[in-house]
């Protein structure tokens, strides 16, 4: 009898033995997918974070855009030498070939004969246009009249009639300021020659230039227009 409970004993035993070792395969087997689905998890979560990264991305057009939208503040004003000495200085093309002296001699005489070309023609068009023009009609016949040798004649005061054949004749103008076109009033006063002492001061007389006769006097008196009272 003791020796048949034991016999009972020992499979009863054995039973969880052999049930642990069979079943630790199972165990394993079941541990590994939790184990690869544990670390399968962690490299999806980035993939799965990658658009919220590109969010950032797709902001920065945006923040870039809005500085855009300000006044843009005025361009610095250069003085002209000063811009032309950056834009030399940002120059990429290609430099010029060396040249001889003759040769830069050669380009610069033609450089001269054309700009001296375009002067002439500007002279002529300024000149055409100026004679064209009513305004210059007078001075031009007042040129030729001068030119031809007609004498100029003048009409003053005489202020002081005291030396042999000789008198003092005041000249006055009038004439209006360009600027302020208010009337400018001056006088001048020269020698004119008396031959027979006729003109006394006070009276208007008429005056003609002529040659020199002394060392004052370019003009002769032609006529007296009105005696002084």
């Amino acid at each position: 009898m003791i020796e048949e409970n034991e016999e009972q004993k020992q499979p009863a035993d054995e039973t969880p033995a052999n049930e642990s070792t069979v079943d630790s395969p199972q165990s394993a087997e079941e541990e590994a997918p939790a184990e690869e689905a544990a670390a399968a998890a962690p490299a999806d979560e980035p993939a799965a974070e990658e658009p919220a990264a590109a969010e950032p991305a797709a902001e920065e057009p945006a923040a870039e855009a809005a500085p855009a939208a300000e006044p843009a503040e005025p361009e610095e004003r250069l003085h002209p030498k000063e811009q032309r000495r950056r834009e030399r200085s940002e120059h990429t093309g290609e430099t010029r070939p060396q040249r001889s002296a003759e040769e830069r001699a050669a380009e610069r005489s033609e450089r001269r004969s054309r700009l001296a070309a375009t002067r002439r023609s500007y002279r002529q068009k300024q000149r055409a246009k100026r004679a064209a023009s009513p305004r210059a009609e007078v001075p031009q016949q007042e040129a030729k009249e001068h030119g031809s040798g007609r004498a100029r004649v003048r009409q003053g005061i005489v202020v002081s009639a005291k030396p042999d054949k000789t008198i003092t004749v005041r000249i006055d103008t009038a004439r209006r300021h360009r600027t302020y076109k208010k009337i400018v009033r001056s006088s001048s006063t020269l020698h004119a020659h008396d031959e027979r002492n006729e003109a006394h001061e006070g009276d208007t007389v008429r005056v003609v230039e002529t040659r020199p006769i002394s060392r004052t006097k370019r003009w002769r008196l032609v006529e007296i227009l009105e005696r002084a009272r």
